[in-house]
């Protein structure tokens, strides 16, 4: 046993207490003082714009108010279906949940896969409660080197062990390396993302017949998850929905 495993082992051995006085507790958010560990302080939780209904049923986007009438679609929607069959989302990416997914994705706090998949989960139960398995959007190998650790399957991870769900991080390959998405316009996004995927031959079997719920961080205008979807379905997948922690976009639908 190296000393640090040796470490870990003891700290794991004492009481809940003891370790809060080595490592206090902080926000998941800001990293300030709380009570507990895995939390948002008072600040960042009513910063935070969580998405409730009224939605739009395909995009997921909320709508400023109830119109009554039953399922809701967006203009976007009618307009631009999209490829997969639903989309959710945790909340709005304004300041509060950039920092978030800035924190697990670019300072390395993966850590932080716990509650935002936690939340996600809580977010996505009507997709979880429909899918056979779940399925991250992948990194390419060359960005995965980089960044050491692909951020949508952190997630994947814990939505897939709390609901008791296959996980597959294996099935959907990114065969191209795409330019970086920020900064483009929709079209654009959407022609980057053109053949991004594909599905792996000797994986195709875990998604044949199923109903896969993909997974990412951020959707912003959709291009990463209708390719991801276009591919998935390709590969023989019933359905596919999705479901991220933040979307980008206005209260209006």
């Amino acid at each position: 046993m190296t000393a640090f495993e040796a470490v870990t082992s003891a700290l794991r051995g004492l009481p809940r207490g003891a370790l809060s006085l080595i490592y206090p507790p902080t926000c998941s958010g800001c990293g300030c003082a709380t009570a507990d560990p895995g939390t948002l302080c008072p600040s960042c939780w009513t910063g935070l714009h969580l998405i409730e209904e009224p939605l739009c049923q395909r995009f997921g986007t909320p709508f400023a108010v109830d119109l009554g009438v039953g399922p809701l679609l967006s203009p976007r929607a009618i307009a631009e279906p999209p490829v997969f069959a639903r989309a959710r989302a945790v909340a709005l990416y304004n300041d509060v949940a950039r920092s978030l997914v800035h924190r697990l994705k670019y300072e390395d706090r993966v850590d932080l896969a716990g509650v935002m998949g936690r939340m996600m989960t809580g977010s996505g139960r009507a997709l979880i409660a429909d899918a056979d398995c779940v399925v991250p959007v992948p990194l390419h190998r060359w960005r995965l080197w980089r960044r050491r650790f692909n951020q949508a399957a952190l997630l994947g991870r814990v939505i897939a062990k709390g609901a008791g769900l296959p996980f597959e991080p294996s099935v959907l390959i990114r065969i191209r390396a795409t330019r970086s998405q920020v900064g483009l316009s929709r079209a654009a996004r959407a022609q980057n993302l053109s053949g991004a995927f594909r599905v792996s031959a000797a994986r195709a079997h875990c998604i044949q017949g199923r109903r896969v719920l993909l997974i990412d961080d951020v959707m912003t205008t959709g291009a990463t998850g209708n390719a991801a979807s276009r591919a998935l379905l390709r590969g023989g997948a019933a359905s596919v929905d999705l479901l991220t922690f933040a979307l980008v976009g206005d209260a209006t639908g």
